[in-house]
């Protein structure tokens, strides 16, 4: 029997209600659309997630260490106290985010939106 998802971002995208306190670590969820959705606590740490939409999306504490953020839109998104410490959020829409709190040490804002 066949156990894990092949492709991860389809399930979790489609997946019905909050992903508060989801372990994503490391997953590859490049281009997947999770706007608006809960994701408070949630550990991302080094997930790719180039080009995600996450917009409006609430990721209050979440951490993002070292994630893949590249071209993804967080507009609107609350990261209030999230951890976001070498996390790549070049050429990230971060437009009207929520950052009180969040830890951006390292971080590459390199040509993204603030």
């Amino acid at each position: 029997m066949y156990d894990e998802d092949p492709v991860p971002g389809v399930a979790l995208a489609a997946a019905p209600g909050s992903l508060a306190g989801a372990d994503l670590t490391g997953l590859d969820l490049e281009g997947i659309t999770l706007a608006g959705r809960d994701l408070s606590g949630a550990r991302l740490e080094s997930a790719h997630l180039a080009a995600a939409d996450l917009g409006g999306a609430r990721l209050v504490g979440a951490v993002l260490r070292c994630a893949d953020l590249s071209d993804a839109v967080l507009a609107g998104a609350v990261l209030r106290d999230a951890c976001l410490c070498g996390a790549d959020l070049w050429g990230a829409d971060l437009s009207g985010a929520d950052l009180r709190g969040a830890c951006l040490e390292g971080t590459c804002l390199e040509g993204a939106a603030l």
